[in-house]
């Protein structure tokens, strides 16, 4: 997920792997990016989460272009989910928009599923974590 709009765009990378490594990947990366925003907004930039939000738009933009092509089966199944997942993830952004939500530890956004790398420490490996509230 690292090279998401850099060596590929995300259209063109998700379809490299399986529904669920994509679906994943996708939730971290919503996750990282969100916590960013919030970083911004508190650093002074006041319209960090709105622009957030229009990535995610363009994003579910350029998916829905290609399930209006021809596509595998399998493929398009995938697509699809991601897409419906990336919806709600947007309206969750919409939603920090609209409340004027500024702190990452305001209940809009602890209450939300969010997904985290995590290596613990003296291991190579990481793993997934998924949080909400205060869990």
């Amino acid at each position: 997920t690292d090279n998401w709009e850099v060596d590929r765009p995300r259209e063109e990378w998700l379809k490299d792997y399986n529904a669920q490594i994509a679906l994943v990947a996708s939730q971290v990366v919503w996750t990282e990016e969100v916590t960013q925003a919030f970083d911004e907004l508190e650093g002074g930039n006041e319209n960090a989460m709105k622009d957030y939000k229009r990535v995610c738009d363009d994003r579910i933009e350029k998916l829905i272009k290609l399930v209006q092509g021809e596509l595998p089966y399998d493929l398009r199944v995938k697509i699809m989910t991601i897409i419906t997942i990336d919806v709600h993830s947007r309206d969750v952004v919409e939603t920090l928009v609209n409340k004027k939500c500024t702190d990452i530890n305001s209940f809009a956004w602890q209450c939300q599923l969010r997904f985290y790398w995590s290596q613990p420490q003296g291991s190579e490996q990481k793993t997934c974590v998924i949080r909400i509230c205060d869990w």
